[in-house]
């Protein structure tokens, strides 16, 4: 059985740091950063603005997806956010 799952790049207020993170369940996901559920990398640099998310039909494509990305340089990385989110506004607040 394949369980759909997400890709996603956080920042923080001021898009100065990114985070590319793996997920089968993205709210719960964007919620448990913003509620600083868990010690780390996103709690220490304030980063829980979810700007980009891909979704894909299994969690072996999403880590494979997820690696490339960590890989790429960050303008790379900012023209993918830019493409579909240009105000990098945080596509988790309607939620």
């Amino acid at each position: 059985m394949h369980q759909e799952s997400y890709v996603y790049i956080l920042t923080n207020k001021y898009n100065t740091t990114l985070y590319i993170g793996v997920t089968n369940n993205l709210e719960r996901r964007i919620y448990e950063h913003k509620s600083h559920q868990s010690e780390g990398f996103t709690t220490e640099y304030n980063i829980e603005k979810l700007v980009w998310y891909d979704t894909f039909p299994d969690i072996a494509s999403a880590i494979q997806r997820e690696k490339i990305l960590k890989r790429w340089k960050r303008p790379w990385k900012e023209a993918l956010i830019n493409e579909n989110n240009p105000e990098w506004k945080d596509l988790s607040e309607e939620w």
